[in-house]
């Protein structure tokens, strides 16, 4: 990166890993400033309050933005940083990290990952598009639909209990409500098909949910998107089926199929769709592909 003393747009979101942001941040900050940059640091406490943060900070001129957090603190303001067209460095916070762990630095010492901002390895990634409620979202990793999103939309309707047993108990509560959902899906424009199943996932990384391969095939960087559709299913089977999810050995069962594309449009009368974390459509969706649209910089290792 040219010029003695860069400007690093450090965006730090303290509350992301449960509290580990802030303390990675911190890191992350020394880090650059010992490493001759000025830095600049944003703390976002909400989505909504660093992507405001962000916008403002981006009307001026930074030789790279580093993000300190999970996959939904970059989703956040990822578009912001491709149209900007600066060098972004992860800074992996969060409690599932599914984006670092696609690229390989899920592992990564904070202050590594930061100083990667500015003498580390480029990589460009595709970023994932859904298009629902008159609404363009982008996401970085696994657009989820049918079962594993109603599990996460029933988690965020119970108030109680709190932590990982509030996401069980919802689980246990959509296992036992399970049924298919009809849903309707047309391919890179082709005709629409009617798509009974358990859940349909569709990945620009493998992973989601904290290193759940459900699209193990899927790469950040091929143009791409993966379409993995699991047929309806009986508890049981679904239960059976959990086992080889976990593994990444569930692409060559019967019951799943899976495909390349570049655009997929689902619909659905109880359709919803979470990704990075967040719900992101409903009824209605249009998932497409930004290919290379972000710069992301890696550690030399």
């Amino acid at each position: 990166m040219g010029g003695s003393s860069p400007r690093i747009l450090l965006v730090i979101n303290p509350h992301s890993g449960k509290g580990r942001g802030e303390g990675a941040g911190a890191d992350a900050a020394e880090a650059l400033r010992a490493s001759g940059a000025r830095v600049h640091a944003v703390v976002g406490e909400t989505t909504g309050r660093a992507r405001d943060l962000v916008g403002e900070s981006l009307q001026q001129d930074w030789d790279g933005a580093v993000v300190v957090g999970g996959d939904g603190t970059l989703a956040g303001i990822v578009d912001l940083l491709a149209d900007a067209d600066i060098p972004v460095a992860l800074v992996p916070a969060g409690t599932g990290d599914d984006l670092a762990r696609g690229l390989g630095i899920a592992d990564v010492r904070p202050a590594e990952a930061a100083r990667a901002v500015l003498s580390g390895i480029p990589r460009r990634i595709d970023l994932g598009t859904l298009e629902s409620d008159g609404r363009v979202r982008v996401f970085l990793t696994v657009a989820a639909m049918g079962f594993d999103a109603k599990v996460s939309e029933r988690t965020n309707i119970l108030r109680r209990p709190s932590g990982r047993m509030r996401y069980h108990l919802a689980l246990v509560i959509e296992l036992l409500r399970l049924r298919p959902t009809r849903f309707h899906v047309s391919i890179d424009g082709g005709e629409p098909e009617v798509m009974p199943g358990t859940l349909l996932a569709v990945g620009n990384t493998a992973s989601y949910g904290g290193g759940m391969p459900m699209c193990a095939d899927a790469r950040p960087d091929d143009g791409l998107l993966e379409a993995v559709h699991v047929a309806p299913l009986s508890r049981t089977r679904l239960l059976r089926l959990f086992p080889l999810l976990l593994r990444g050995a569930h692409l060559t069962r019967p019951e799943v199929r899976h495909l390349r594309c570049t655009r997929i449009r689902v619909s659905a009368p109880d359709l919803v769709a979470y990704a990075d974390g967040e719900r992101i459509g409903s009824l209605e969706c249009e998932i497409g592909i930004r290919p290379g649209a972000l710069e992301i910089m890696l550690p030399r290792r």
